[in-house]
């Protein structure tokens, strides 16, 4: 798939061997994504947990920053997907860091024995570093405008255009994502992020209330799910103020805004992240 690894680098496969190789008719999937696979339990992990039911699935994440000699860590999750997390030099210039990607995926592509592999990209960003490989096939899941996030970097919007001219197949996260990508290329398909259903359902066979959830009075407004830049702050906060009696339950993590932004009432929680299990009760 690639030009001879590099050999400056250094492979660690933690707590598992290298993988057994892949059945012919079951091509690998290299998934490249802006997201922390141990973060939040949504779209990509829904998709790539079922997939690594019938194939290999290797999950690249961005790079964190190590000092020490560059190393690529391997962990298979109990799921069967291997994540894959790039430790890279403090400070690194975009140039050397994503030839420095590169040759880490050039490494993973021999050590794994992929020789049938799609790549499937939830971000744009990671094209840089793999242009020039030769997969069977290139899926872009296009499951929200980056380019609209905080702190997006300036050169998306033109690194997404080289993505979507050399997709195979992209998917869509909504509808206004597919109303305006529909007719940048020939086989973009709404397919919209939903619900696990068998998972919520349990919510319908009494589970126990949450213990930090047990001392709040009712009626709540409960929301599951990240509080970043994205939520209206002003509109959670005005209702608080305006319904001191309704109280309103913000179950996630908090990421790309300053926490002291978040409304403080008496009326207004925020417990943090959860375990995966845990938003059905």
């Amino acid at each position: 798939m690639s030009q001879p690894p590099s050999s400056d680098i250094r492979i660690e496969w933690v707590g598992t061997r290298r993988p057994h190789a892949a059945a012919p008719d079951r091509p690998d999937l290299i998934c490249l994504s802006h997201l922390r696979w141990r973060f939040v339990f949504q779209r990509p992990q829904h998709l790539m947990t079922r997939a690594a039911r019938t194939r290999r699935v290797f999950f690249v994440e961005e790079p964190v920053e190590a000092a020490g000699v560059p190393r690529l860590a391997i962990e298979r999750d109990a799921s069967g997907v291997y994540v894959a997390v790039p430790h890279v030099p403090p400070d690194l210039a975009p140039g050397p860091r994503a030839r420095l990607q590169r040759a880490m995926l050039e490494r993973l592509i021999a050590d794994a024995g992929i020789v049938n592999g799609v790549f499937w990209y939830w971000t744009p960003m990671a094209l840089p570093f793999t242009r020039g490989f030769d997969p069977i096939a290139v899926v872009f899941d296009c499951m929200d405008h980056l380019a609209g996030f905080a702190y997006a970097p300036r050169e998306l919007v033109d690194l997404e255009r080289d993505l979507l001219a050399r997709a195979d197949l992209v998917f869509t996260g909504g509808r206004s994502l597919y109303e305006s990508r529909r007719d940048q290329h020939p086989a973009v398909h709404l397919f919209p992020s939903s619900v696990d259903v068998a998972h919520f359902a349990q919510a319908r066979r009494g589970l126990p209330e949450p213990a930090d959830q047990r001392h709040i009075p009712h009626p709540r407004l409960g929301y599951c799910g990240v509080v970043d830049e994205r939520m209206d702050l002003d509109l959670i906060d005005g209702l608080a103020a305006r319904r001191p009696d309704w109280q309103i339950v913000l179950v996630g993590p908090t990421a790309k805004i300053d926490p002291a932004l978040l409304p403080r009432r008496p009326d207004v929680h925020l417990p943090g992240q959860r375990a995966d299990a845990d938003p059905p009760a």
